[in-house]
């Protein structure tokens, strides 16, 4: 999806919407067109020689094809459930897919060096120099070229506030972007929320610590039985950021900075404050950028929930002030990634179903992913990833001016012969207008993406809290279940690194 942002009209959130994607060629790509065109070039060889029964045998085979080229079951044609099964099978037999830490096999290896499965192994997490007191880890995908930071937020929540205090927000959240598409280093942002499974141990290890013994007995019973109603339904959260730029636009200025890792680390040192002052404007009470080992921390706790209690008890008995002395990045993945499934992903004792939301076309408001966030059961965790891509004034203005003579073009030429234009086509043909008028007025193209997971203990039923997690978004989104790569979608959806974007679409691609 992309949307144009417009910090002066948070109502653009609504109405800008569109997917990318859509075909030229009577809504098919290329590709599904010359793979129509051939299949169909025979039936009408056969009728121009009035052979009748070649041709209605050609016109089947060729129905039949065109059905498993066209129709999009669950997102994907049948032929692309095709490849994506042989690759996925491929992968198990071959015994590619499964994994095991260096750890888990009792092998050594460098404290520095990641140990990470699936599309994780790509990313290196060089420390960078010195930045108010501490060393902030880079996550430099290699793939991508990108480089990147995370941060740790705390926040109040949106859930108390007002319609108009969301549209405050989301105005905010516009200028932000657009801010950082000025400065054409930082284009990507990604923003995590996730619940932390509480069986209220913490707090009461907190509580028998802090006990009055003078406290009147009727005052402790009070106390008591408010803390088991209240256990029973609260939740804590965690919420992170990342940001991060590519190779290309970072190399000028890390050069001018003296190059290499260093060079590239300054470069974007002197947009985290910016990013940092745009989170407060959202509310956001302070903004932590973490070091390698904070990073690692991170990994491990969406890997394993469950360790959190450890590393919070080794915070609490063992400061660590430079953040130098945690746990390791090598230690971050987890201990154990059996043969995946297709439906799920199964790490560390724990079974995590992800998908991909999608958002109406008409849009939506500031807060409504808020119900995905809703955890059913205690024990239970939810998360939720939103990536954002801003464009650069010129990809902007590019997309913009496609979508629009696309949108012209299909509607001109039902007109010349003679159908009926529907309202999805007027709809479309005023959005992609509009749209042009906002980034010609000097706003920027924004390209998003939404990721949901639910994760529980290995022995609980994990497709039943996957379907309490569909009806949540029942009437809000769709919940395109990632099937056949559930481990990549759980990175997208868990994972504070920054991957989850897919490459931009274009109508040429299949």
């Amino acid at each position: 999806m992309s949307a144009t942002t417009e910090p002066r009209s948070p109502r653009v959130y609504r109405g800008l919407n569109h997917k990318e994607g859509i075909g030229w060629i009577a809504g098919m790509t290329p590709v599904q067109a010359f793979l129509l065109i051939g299949v169909c070039a025979p039936a009408l060889i056969a009728m121009s020689r009035n052979q009748w029964s070649a041709a209605l045998s050609w016109a089947v085979f060729a129905a039949i094809v065109a059905v498993l080229i066209l129709i999009p079951i669950h997102g994907r044609p049948a032929f692309r459930w095709l490849a994506d099964l042989i690759m996925f099978q491929t992968g198990v037999l071959m015994r590619w897919s499964p994994w095991q830490s260096r750890a888990a096999a009792g092998l050594a290896g460098d404290r520095t060096e990641p140990d990470l499965p699936g599309v994780l192994a790509r990313l290196e997490f060089p420390d960078g120099p010195e930045f108010h007191g501490s060393r902030i880890c880079l996550i430099h995908d290699t793939t991508e070229g990108r480089w990147g930071a995370t941060a740790k937020l705390t926040h109040s929540g949106v859930g108390m506030l007002s319609d108009d205090d969301c549209e405050r927000l989301a105005a905010r959240l516009g200028s932000m972007l657009v801010g950082l598409g000025h400065r054409e280093v930082v284009d990507r942002v990604s923003l995590l929320v996730r619940t932390v499974p509480d069986d209220g141990t913490e707090y009461a290890v907190w509580r028998d610590r802090h006990q009055r013994s003078d406290a009147p007995a009727l005052a402790r019973q009070v106390t008591a039985e408010i803390d088991r109603d209240v256990a029973s339904v609260s939740v804590r959260t965690e919420l992170f950021v990342t940001v991060s730029g590519t190779e290309e636009a970072l190399r000028r200025p890390a050069k001018a900075a003296g190059g290499g890792i260093a060079g590239r680390a300054y470069a974007l040192y002197r947009l985290l404050e910016g990013v940092a002052d745009g989170l407060r404007g959202l509310g956001v009470q302070s903004v932590t950028w973490l070091s390698s080992t904070g990073v690692a921390e991170a990994i491990k706790t969406g890997f394993n929930p469950a360790a959190a209690a450890g590393l919070s008890f080794r915070h609490l008995t063992s400061p660590d002030p430079d953040g130098t002395a945690g746990l390791p990045i090598s230690q971050a993945g987890p201990a154990l990634a059996p043969t995946p499934a297709a439906r799920a992903y199964h790490h560390d004792g724990y079974s995590s179903v992800a998908y991909a939301v999608q958002p109406p076309e008409s849009g939506t408001i500031f807060g409504s992913l808020g119900p995905l966030l809703a955890v059913r059961t205690a024990g239970e965790r939810r998360t939720l990833q939103i990536h954002y891509e801003i464009l650069s004034a010129a990809a902007g203005a590019r997309v913009v001016k496609s979508d629009r003579f696309r949108n012209n073009v299909l509607v001109d030429a039902k007109a010349q012969r003679g159908f009926n234009t529907t309202a999805i086509d007027s709809r479309r043909q005023r959005g992609a207008r509009d749209q042009e008028a906002a980034v010609a007025a000097g706003h920027a193209v924004v390209r998003f993406t939404v990721a949901s997971a639910i994760t529980v203990p290995a022995d609980w039923n994990v497709e039943d809290h996957a379907a309490r997690l569909e009806n949540d978004a029942s009437g809000r989104f769709h919940l395109l279940r990632l099937e056949l790569a559930q481990d990549s979608a759980f990175v997208a959806a868990a994972l504070p690194v920054g991957i989850g974007l897919p490459r931009e679409k274009r109508a040429f691609d299949s």
